[in-house]
């Protein structure tokens, strides 16, 4: 299994349609990217939470998932359930931030989630963010929406435990869920890591990548450039 790599990770861009998707779907990936890259400077928008209690979650937990990172996030008011009502605020967002910003890596729901705010969100974020390395994530819900992913991050057995623990300790409000405990969380990466001969792992769908047939930087066999 050949390991593809970004040119650079500078500067990433988490997006989520609502507090915790991000830190359910790639929180390990986070810890992982944040401590190989240190001073990585990142931006988050999330559609929906502003002025609750899941946006002091969503902020705490952000926080703790991006060890040494410099963080935005920016928490929108859009109705939880309803995105695709509000689909001209949602890419104005995105086109604010892509204005504003170049990231290296894009992080976020995957197109084929059957729930209507990450698709929706999902959709989108190719309409803005067109030439970028797009990683989407996958998170399990009863609507049993997953499909074969095609990337995968290998996770260590106390990386994994450090994430369920964050998301136990940032999302109060989510503990009474049926699906949010330590076993939803562990058996889906155990899956995902029998896929990549790890035994953990995280997965996410890439939409289009470029490849370049030179090292890049001159010293990394692996040095693939990457982009949507």
């Amino acid at each position: 299994m050949l390991n593809l790599l970004p040119e650079r990770l500078d500067r990433m861009l988490l997006l989520g349609a609502h507090c915790d998707d991000i830190a359910i779907g790639a929180g390990g990936t986070l810890l992982e990217l944040c401590r190989a890259h240190p001073g990585v400077d990142i931006t988050a928008l999330v559609l929906t939470g502003a002025g609750s209690l899941r946006e002091e979650e969503e902020r705490a937990a952000l926080a703790a998932f991006t060890p040494g990172a410099t963080l935005d996030v920016v928490v929108m008011d859009l109705p939880d359930g309803r995105v695709p009502v509000h689909w001209e605020r949602a890419k104005l967002a995105l086109e604010d931030l892509r204005a504003r910003s170049e990231p290296d890596l894009v992080i976020g729901p995957s197109a084929h989630d059957a729930h209507q705010d990450h698709r929706t969100l999902a959709e989108l974020v190719p309409t803005v963010f067109r030439d970028h390395l797009t990683l989407g994530y996958e998170i399990l819900k009863w609507e049993g929406d997953l499909a074969q992913p095609t990337a995968f991050l290998p996770l260590a057995e106390p990386v994994l435990t450090e994430k369920i623990a964050k998301l136990g300790e940032h999302y109060g409000s989510q503990r009474d869920r049926t699906w949010f405990d330590d076993e939803t969380f562990r058996g889906l990466a155990r899956v995902r890591g029998v896929q990549c001969h790890a035994r953990y792992a995280e997965a996410f769908h890439v939409p289009k990548m470029t490849l370049s047939v030179a090292p890049m930087g001159g010293s990394d066999p692996t040095g693939f450039g990457a982009g949507q």
